[in-house]
């Protein structure tokens, strides 16, 4: 299974929505974040 996660300067929460991504981060610290919580999903 194949999560999507966007973010950064060029990416907004409006656009991760539009594209159905898994999740959306504005920072390289958050989206760290997003991954633990994935792979305590897994």
């Amino acid at each position: 299974n194949t999560k999507v996660l966007v973010g950064g300067a060029p990416v907004s929460q409006e656009y991760a929505d539009k594209i159905g991504a898994d999740g959306y981060s504005d920072d390289a610290p958050g989206c760290v974040e997003l991954v633990k919580k994935f792979m305590a999903l897994a």
